[in-house]
């Protein structure tokens, strides 16, 4: 089973001011339309050659739009290149405008 955390556990964390690096992997349309404030944008499709922009001794959260592609890319990180501060945001963004934010759109 791979590392995630729930939408309310992601705010409460923020909430803490914990150091945590967010890396939305989703296409620059889906996060130009709504995205977690403070994420950076590293396309799934450009994971390979960005990876070096992940910093292995903070905390990452890695963020879709349901959670998927996410996942995807936190087994592809820990299996390539053996990040183990990996966590992946249980039903991505979606989730967290629903049970966290409801000023981040909906689609």
């Amino acid at each position: 089973m791979l590392p995630e955390l729930t939408a309310p556990e992601l705010h409460a964390r923020l909430q803490n001011a914990d150091d945590l690096q967010l890396i939305d992997v989703r296409q620059p349309e889906e996060y130009a339309y709504c995205r977690i404030e403070g994420s950076v944008l590293i396309p799934l499709g450009e994971l390979a050659q960005r990876a070096g922009e992940i910093d292995p001794d903070r905390p990452t959260v890695l963020i879709c739009h349901h959670g998927v592609r996410s996942m995807q890319a936190l087994a592809y990180l820990q299996h390539r290149h053996e990040l183990t501060n990996l966590l992946n945001l249980r039903g991505g963004i979606h989730a967290w405008s629903v049970q966290v934010d409801p000023s981040v759109a909906i689609y």
